[in-house]
C-alpha cells in the first residue's frame, strides 16, 4: 500500500511562461467526505459481454482483456456468457457458506477488538469472494501467498476457529507461538504461506515457490496476491520479470478496492488504464474481473489454473472490487471518503449477489439462510468462549521460551546467553 500527504501547488511563472498555464498534476479522488460519490466513470463492461478464449491462446491475442471487465452475475443473479464457470450448485452453495462464515467471523472479531481482547484486526469486508472462491477453486497443494484479507482461504479448507482466535489473541495455545501480529496467520498444510504486513513480498514469494514446483516437474501452481498499491513498488515488476521470463506457473491476483489505508488508486496508475494492463509490458495475460462476482471469479481463477497447469505460464488478475469497512481497527474511512460510498458502489456486495443467484436458481430459500446463518454464528460463538477460556491479550501469553525456538538452525550464542539471563 501507499502512505503520502498530497500538497496541490501552483509552479512558480518565469518571465519567458507568463501568459502560460503550468500546474503540476497531483491526482484526487473524485470525491471526499461530505461530497456525493460518483462512480459514472467507471469502465464497467455490461454482463456477458467479454469473449473466453483459449487457455493456451498466445499472450498477443489476447492484449484487450486488461481494458474490459469479466462479469458473470446480471442484477437477477442469473449468469450469462461466455465466462460462466463448469461447478456445480452444491460447489456455489459451498462458497456461500465460507463467505457468510467469513462474514460473521469478521464482524464478531472486529468487536472483541474494540473490547481489548486482542491488540488489532482486520476485516475483509466486500471482498470475500476473494478468500474463500480461490481456496474453494484451487487443488488441496496449490499454495496461496495471502494478503490479510484471504482468511477466507483458511475458512474455506477448514482450518480450526479456534485456532484462528488463539493466534489472534497470542495467548498460550497461539499456532504461532506469539511470534506473528494478530491476523498475520500461516497454515502450510492448508496451502496458506506465512502473512507478511510488508504485502509487497508476496508476489516474489509466489513466482519464486511457482517456479521451484515447475523444477521439480510438478503441477502444483502458486496463487499470490498484493493490493493496488503495491504495483507502483519495485518489487511487483521483479516478479512480473521473472514470471514472464520462466513461465512461472502462477497466478498474481492485484486487489483493486478502490483505498489503501487512506489514498486511492490513482496514486498508484494512471486513470486512463487499468492495473491489468501492467501485464502487456511483461508478455504475459492480464484479466479484469469483477470481485464481488464469485462466478466470475472462480471462472477466471479456473481459465489461469488451467493456463498455469499446461505450461503456458503466468496470469495477472486484477480484482475489481470495494473495500466495504475500515482498513483496519486502526482507521476510520469517514475521514477520507463519503460516508455512503460503500452503499453505492455499483457492483454491489458479493455475499448478496451469490444469495440472490441462489435464491434465483431454486437451490436455495429464505428459511434456509436463516438457518444457515444461526449455525455458523453459534459455531463462531462458541469458538470464541472456548478462546477466552485459554485467555485474551495479556491474561495469556506462549512460554518465553518459545522466543528462542524456530528462529536458527543452530541456536545462536546470544540466544543461550539470553536464556541463561532468563534462567531458562
Amino acid at each position: 500500500m501507499l502512505y503520502f500527504t498530497a500538497i496541490r501547488y501552483k509552479m512558480p511563472e518565469s518571465d519567458s511562461d507568463k501568459g502560460k498555464h503550468q500546474r503540476f498534476f497531483i491526482p484526487e479522488p473524485n470525491a471526499r467526505p461530505g461530497d456525493t460519490p460518483d462512480f459514472s466513470q467507471l469502465p464497467i463492461s455490461p454482463v456477458g459481454s467479454v469473449a473466453r478464449p483459449q487457455t493456451s491462446a498466445s499472450p498477443e491475442t489476447l492484449r484487450d482483456l486488461p481494458f474490459k471487465l469479466i462479469r458473470t452475475l446480471n442484477e437477477d443473479g442469473i449468469p450469462e456468457g461466455e465466462w460462466q464457470p463448469e461447478i456445480t450448485i452444491a460447489v456455489v452453495r459451498k462458497i456461500y457458506e465460507y463467505m457468510r462464515l467469513t462474514r460473521i467471523f469478521d464482524t464478531k472479531m472486529f468487536r472483541v477488538q474494540r473490547q481489548g481482547k486482542t491488540s488489532f484486526f482486520l476485516a475483509s469486508r466486500g471482498e470475500e469472494a476473494l478468500g474463500v472462491v480461490p481456496s474453494i477453486a484451487l487443488r488441496a497443494n496449490d499454495m496461496c501467498f495471502p494478503t490479510y484479507r484471504q482468511v477466507g482461504w483458511l475458512l474455506a479448507r477448514g482450518y480450526p476457529l479456534v485456532k484462528l482466535i488463539n493466534q489472534i489473541f497470542n495467548n498460550s495455545d497461539d499456532p504461532l507461538k506469539g511470534k506473528q501480529l494478530p491476523v498475520l496467520y500461516s497454515a502450510r498444510d492448508f496451502g496458506f504461506y506465512s502473512l507478511s504486513g510488508n504485502v509487497g513480498t508476496r508476489f516474489g514469494h509466489a513466482v519464486g515457490w511457482a517456479m521451484a514446483k515447475a523444477y521439480r516437474n510438478s503441477d502444483d501452481i502458486a496463487i499470490g496476491f498484493i493490493g493496488d498499491g503495491t504495483t507502483a513498488e519495485g518489487s511487483f515488476h521483479e516478479a512480473l520479470t521473472f514470471a514472464s521470463v520462466y513461465k512461472a506457473p502462477v497466478i498474481l491476483g492485484i486487489t483493486n478496492n478502490q483505498w489503501a489505508i487512506s489514498t486511492f488508486t490513482g496514486l498508484a496508475t494512471n486513470k486512463d488504464t487499468t492495473f491489468a494492463s501492467k501485464a502487456l509490458s511483461y508478455g504475459i495475460p492480464g484479466l479484469r474481473v469483477d470481485g464481488n462476482d464469485a462466478l466470475a471469479v472462480y471462472s477466471v481463477l479456473e481459465w489461469a489454473a488451467d493456463r498455469a497447469r499446461h505450461g503456458h505460464g503466468a496470469t495477472l488478475i486484477e480484482f475489481f472490487t470495494y473495500r466495504s469497512g475500515a482498513h483496519s481497527t486502526s482507521d476510520d474511512p469517514e475521514r477520507y471518503r463519503p460516508k455512503e460510498e460503500a452503499l453505492l458502489w455499483p457492483l454491489g456486495d458479493p455475499i448478496e449477489r451469490l444469495r440472490q443467484h441462489l435464491l434465483t436458481s431454486k437451490a436455495w430459500s429464505e428459511e434456509k439462510d436463516g438457518q444457515l446463518h444461526k449455525m455458523l454464528d453459534k459455531q463462531i460463538t462458541e469458538s470464541l468462549k472456548e478462546a477466552e477460556r485459554i485467555g485474551v491479550l495479556g491474561e495469556s501469553k506462549p512460554d518465553v521460551r518459545e522466543m528462542f525456538e524456530g528462529v536458527f538452525k543452530e541456536q545462536d550464542w546470544r540466544a543461550v546467553e539470553q536464556l541463561k539471563e532468563l534462567g531458562l
